[in-house]
């Protein structure tokens, strides 16, 4: 990616992994599908079974060779989010609830004005914390460890 592309990378993303959204430009225009993977560091997105190209693969250790359809990823400029309530490609917008919580909003032409909701599979971590302290985890009693008394100002270092 050259500098200038790099320049304009979008910092506030309104499109998350999950969402249902429909291509707009390109060979697959007017499909429906699923993002299965956001590529901020490009403006980029991998739609499930959508955009298929051939991909010639070199045999390797471990791995067979051959011709492989893959999903090539779209800009993100080429999609647009479905409204839930309609099913017609909206704009998002972002709303402030009367407890304070941020929500996605359809907008524009012919949007209803309805809460998007955040996809399930936002809840799900792609890889699992880990459950069994590792080598260089801080022990818990040494994180417990009460080393500051406020009252008397033990523990303060002399500066």
């Amino acid at each position: 990616m050259g500098w200038k592309a790099a320049q304009k990378l979008i910092h506030h993303w309104k499109i998350l992994r999950g969402d249902n959204v429909m291509i707009i430009r390109g060979k697959d225009k007017g499909e429906t599908g699923t993002i299965k993977r956001v590529v901020r560091s490009q403006n980029r997105v991998i739609v499930e079974g959508k955009n298929l190209v051939k991909k010639h693969i070199k045999q390797g250790q471990g791995h067979e060779g051959g011709i492989f359809t893959v999903e090539a990823p779209l800009h993100v400029s080429n999609v647009q989010v479905l409204d839930p309530v309609t099913g017609k490609p909206c704009k998002v917008g972002i709303k402030y609830m009367e407890d304070g919580t941020k929500v996605r909003v359809a907008r524009g032409i012919g949007a209803s004005g309805s809460i998007i909701p955040r996809p399930e599979i936002l809840k799900i971590r792609t890889t699992p914390r880990p459950t069994v302290a590792g080598p260089k985890d801080t022990p818990m009693d040494l994180v417990l460890e009460k080393t500051y008394d406020p009252k008397t100002g033990m523990g303060m270092p002399d500066l």
